[in-house]
């Protein structure tokens, strides 16, 4: 089983990279085909989404049975006045991906966002819902899901949201960083979601992917679509940050215990407007998997743990 992870060097991808490891022979592709730490004994390769015929040669090359696509363009702001980068990548790419693999009979794994909702609900949002993003980033992230369902390519789409891990650039290290430095953080406190790690994210694929190769072709099929992939529960982005930093401070890696106060939106004003409600709901992937997708706490638990362990804090 040949299983390409492109964005290998990114949150997720690396993580990708090691919980695939035992499903088959599995391939770290990367903007500059550099190894991916966690993952040493993955394949190298390099592809680059903004340059559609370095993936699309790679792919003939490889000729891959399942193809995990975790690169994006996630520049939620930058994507306001880079649009067509954005698109390029979140959306153009993946139509190209989606066209071969529906040519060749592939598996394509790929990971959307929150964003494609307008964050106006009052309850979480079911795949079926209304789609209606309100910026840049949702817009080319939402095209890339249209191009993937309508290529006849076998595919899990996984929307996901407030992605989180021990290494790369997230609001979890962002804190722990600022919460050294700082005897207060001011962190906005009326936009909702479930904060998600990448092990559970992970973790979830490895076990869809099982699934649907052990599944007869009809039931593959009834398998195959959209689902949501977060943690359970919910919280503010300044709930997180006082569950960050309390954590933190527990373990006895602060040298002081900052103050974290709440703010508005309108606060801390960006040229991207977030979603105010980022709740997905979950319950599909649960009962078609049969995986448990655990409350949001569960997963800052286990960050946190190995975070202390590495000395990474």
């Amino acid at each position: 089983m040949k299983i390409l992870v492109l964005g290998a060097g990114g949150q997720l991808g690396r993580q990708l990279c090691a919980e695939l490891a035992d499903l088959g022979e599995v391939t770290a592709a990367t903007r500059e085909g550099r190894p991916v730490d966690g993952a040493p004994d993955a394949c190298l390769a390099t592809a680059d989404l903004a340059a559609p015929d370095s993936v699309l040669d790679l792919l003939d090359q490889m000729r891959p049975d399942i193809i995990a696509n975790a690169a994006a363009y996630t520049a939620v702001d930058a994507a306001e006045s880079d649009e067509a980068v954005a698109w390029a990548i979140n959306a153009q790419a993946v139509g190209d991906i989606a066209a071969w693999a529906a040519r060749h009979g592939s598996l394509v794994l790929h990971y959307s966002t929150d964003y494609v909702f307008d964050g106006n609900a009052r309850e979480p949002y079911p795949e079926d819902a209304p789609t209606s993003p309100a910026g840049a980033y949702g817009r080319s992230k939402l095209e890339g899901e249209v191009l993937l369902a309508s290529s006849g390519a076998h595919y899990l789409l996984f929307r996901t949201a407030w992605v989180y891990a021990p290494w790369g650039k997230n609001f979890l290290l962002t804190m722990l960083r600022l919460a050294g430095e700082r005897d207060e953080l001011r962190v906005v406190a009326d936009q909702i979601g479930a904060p998600t790690s990448v092990a559970l994210i992970a973790q979830a694929t490895r076990v869809a992917i099982a699934a649907w190769l052990a599944a007869l072709p009809r039931e593959r099929q009834v398998l195959e679509g959209t689902y949501h992939v977060v943690a359970s529960g919910q919280t503010s982005w300044h709930g997180f940050a006082q569950a960050i930093v309390d954590a933190a401070a527990s373990a006895g890696q602060l040298a002081r215990h900052p103050v974290v106060m709440p703010i508005t939106t309108l606060d801390f004003p960006t040229p991207a407007r977030r979603p105010a409600y980022s709740v997905l709901d979950n319950r599909k992937f649960q009962h078609a998997f049969g995986f448990p997708l655990p409350d949001w706490t569960v997963g800052l638990t286990q960050v946190m743990d190995e975070l202390c362990e590495t000395k990474h804090i």
